[in-house]
């Protein structure tokens, strides 16, 4: 679950690393052993665990579901089994399961540091921030090279309007995650609540650098260029935010409050009616009433429709 606020882009950012398919080294049987072996046919803990992985990679999210939970059944003390079960719920947006898997993970490994970051991202996501910090520093002390727990740890404290610590949390994030855009837009996000924008301006360069295709870091930028009254390169950043992500309607908005700037009232209408529109679409009824709003300001500055 990603937790959307207008100009805020908040998200656990869970692990995608999948444990690797487990073997054993094969051994000599004799042939009646072997052949019992063969008549009895039985999985093994480990058997239904790698059953899962393969049908992750297949896109069968929930027969990996069931063998992670067969795998779990067998062995309780197997760890990655109830990881990989953890990330699949994830995966399939059911946050509590989810929370509870990583917790059995935590418990059969208590050495495991991706479960409890996973954990700590779970329960960031559903709004319990001192359990999420409490996870995601064990984390941490049990690898303090975990990017992604550096990242969520930066989240819960953002969200606690903690900045400065936040930030030295993304920033431990890049050192060890530094193809992640993630961390340096909230990096800008931080500093635009402390009022820095030229801070603000180059961690959001600093994130597109890293995903030329990052909507709301793009649409930041047009923001702190709006307001610096750098009217085209404002227009191109909500461009390019567009183009990143063509269902996007902040940049439709933003492009709008540009062209009303410039007095080009008839971009104005055309974009903001499609920010109304898929406002709408994404069940966002303020933002709609807002860009409708704008809308009719451009037609009381005498916008004369063709």
């Amino acid at each position: 679950m990603r937790l959307l606020f207008f100009k805020y882009r908040i998200a656990g950012l869970v692990s995608l690393m999948l444990i690797m398919s487990i073997s054993f080294p094969s051994l000599a049987l004799s042939p009646p052993v072997a052949s019992k072996l063969a008549q009895s046919n039985a999985k093994t803990a480990v058997d239904w665990l790698n059953q899962g992985l393969q049908a992750i990679q297949a896109g069968k999210v929930q027969d990996a579901i069931a063998a992670f939970k067969q795998a779990a059944k067998l062995d309780p003390t197997l760890a990655p089994a109830y990881y990989n079960l953890g990330l699949a719920y994830r995966q399939t947006g059911q946050l509590q399961p989810a929370a509870d898997a990583f917790y059995r993970a935590t418990q059969a490994d208590p050495k495991f540091a991706p479960a409890f970051a996973n954990l700590g991202g779970a329960l960031l996501e559903g709004n319990n921030l001192k359990l999420a910090s409490d996870y995601l520093q064990r984390a941490l002390e049990l690898d303090p090279k975990l990017g992604f727990a550096h990242y969520n740890l930066g989240l819960v404290r953002e969200q606690q309007r903690d900045c400065e610590r936040a930030i030295a949390s993304f920033k431990k994030a890049i050192e060890y995650s530094k193809n992640a855009p993630e961390p340096p837009y909230h990096i800008g996000m931080c500093y635009l609540q402390k009022g820095n924008l030229e801070q603000a301006r180059s961690a959001f360069n600093q994130a597109v650098k890293i995903n030329p295709k990052y909507p709301e870091a793009y649409y930041n930028l047009g923001s702190i260029l709006f307001q610096q009254n750098k009217l085209q390169e404002a227009l191109e950043a909500f461009r390019k935010s567009a183009e990143a992500n063509s269902n996007y309607p902040n940049a439709y908005y933003g492009a709008g409050l540009v062209f009303m700037q410039l007095k080009q009232y008839s971009d104005a209408v055309q974009v903001l009616k499609f920010a109304r529109d898929l406002y709408n679409a994404q069940k966002n009824p303020q933002w709609a009433k807002n860009a409708e709003q704008l809308l009719q300001q451009v037609q009381n500055l005498n916008y004369q429709p063709r």
